[in-house]
């Protein structure tokens, strides 16, 4: 048991100081390269470092290779290594997609979604199609099983439609639906960290390594990234954070055998998705900003990211959107742990 706690306490304390030293450098090798976004929720425009999801990135597959050095020369790896390279791989592979979306970055702002901006990024049609290449390493090793459990039917055998359809769906949705909510400081991690450490729990406690191990990686490396993304943030997480970020959750959802948990997690998610596909994906989650440094829905009463329904709820300033938004995936989370301990999930 010591030995169990052990693979994954080094690895994930490697992730976290990976993503920290990676950030710090990032901060001022991004910003001095260029790859900048701006920060519109304050009271003049700020520019800052984008793309910080490659030191989470960094960070999560540093931890892999932690363990595949000790499942090679120090002890007997309990998960398979070269499954686990395979999920690096997706990892890496999505996280420079979402990298080349990050770095199209114009002198001049440009129309972008409803509002101008100098991050131009990849064409709408092109995101998709270009996620779908962090399918492949999964869809090589055939990761997860076939069969799945369907509420009120029962055990169904997906066969080869699991890996050639239904996997490479799931990275190409995960991932596109996680860049979708965001645009204030500490509202993407706080909700990732939120989601990992309920899928940490989960495998822990319904004894899957493979899905405790890499969650404990989303969760240490999204930890790590956190404080330099809080309010008055220095770093955008970027696509390269989400697109990740969407791809790990992926992994941990078909290898921890955790699909039903995971899908009640990711709600807010399928919801946010939902109200952006109303305006054809043309949506900004960002609000007006007020004198008083609050917020006001920039469609009116018409809804369409959860960010505008917590503006049309109450007045907020940007940490209070963030907070009530992380809150909400919470409420999933527990929702989550309700559903199993009932059988319901």
């Amino acid at each position: 048991m010591y030995n169990t706690f052990q693979t994954i306490i080094i690895p994930g304390i490697i992730a976290f100081a990976a993503t920290v030293v990676g950030t710090k450098f990032l901060i001022a090798y991004l910003f001095d390269a260029g790859v900048i976004a701006e920060d519109r929720n304050k009271e003049r425009i700020v520019r800052i470092a984008s793309s910080g999801g490659l030191a989470v990135a960094f960070g999560i597959i540093l931890g892999m290779l932690a363990y595949t050095f000790g499942g090679t020369f120090i002890f007997k790896p309990v998960v398979d290594i070269s499954k686990l390279l395979a999920v690096a791989l997706s990892v890496i592979l999505i996280a420079l997609v979402g990298f080349l979306d990050d770095i199209n970055v114009q002198s001049r702002r440009v129309q972008s979604t409803d509002i101008k901006d100098i991050r131009k990024g990849l064409k709408q049609w092109q995101k998709p199609l270009l996620t779908l290449i962090g399918a492949f390493p999964l869809i090589a090793i055939n990761a997860g099983v076939s069969t799945i459990m369907v509420p009120f039917v029962g055990s169904v055998d997906l066969g080869l439609l699991y890996p050639l359809v239904i996997l490479p769906l799931a990275v190409i949705f995960v991932s596109n639906a996680v860049n979708l909510l965001g645009g204030f400081d500490g509202l993407q991690p706080g909700m990732i960290l939120v989601a990992s450490f309920g899928l940490l729990i989960y495998s822990f406690a319904y004894g899957n390594y493979t899905g405790t191990f890499l969650s404990a990686l989303l969760f240490a490396a999204v930890l790590a990234f956190l404080p330099f993304n809080m309010y008055r943030s220095r770093i955008i997480p970027g696509d390269s954070f989400t697109y990740a970020v969407g791809a790990t959750i992926v992994a941990i959802a078909i290898m921890g055998d955790s699909i039903p948990f995971a899908t009640i997690i990711f709600i807010p998610w399928i919801i946010e998705f939902v109200l952006h596909a109303r305006r054809g994906f043309k949506v900004t989650d960002l609000g007006i900003r007020q004198r008083d440094g609050t917020f006001k829905a920039p469609y009116g009463k018409r809804v369409y990211s959860l960010t505008h329904l917590v503006m049309n709820w109450r007045r907020v300033n940007e940490k209070q959107v963030a907070l009530y938004l992380t809150s909400l995936e919470l409420v999933f989370v527990l929702m989550g742990f309700g559903l199993k301990f009932y059988g319901l999930a």
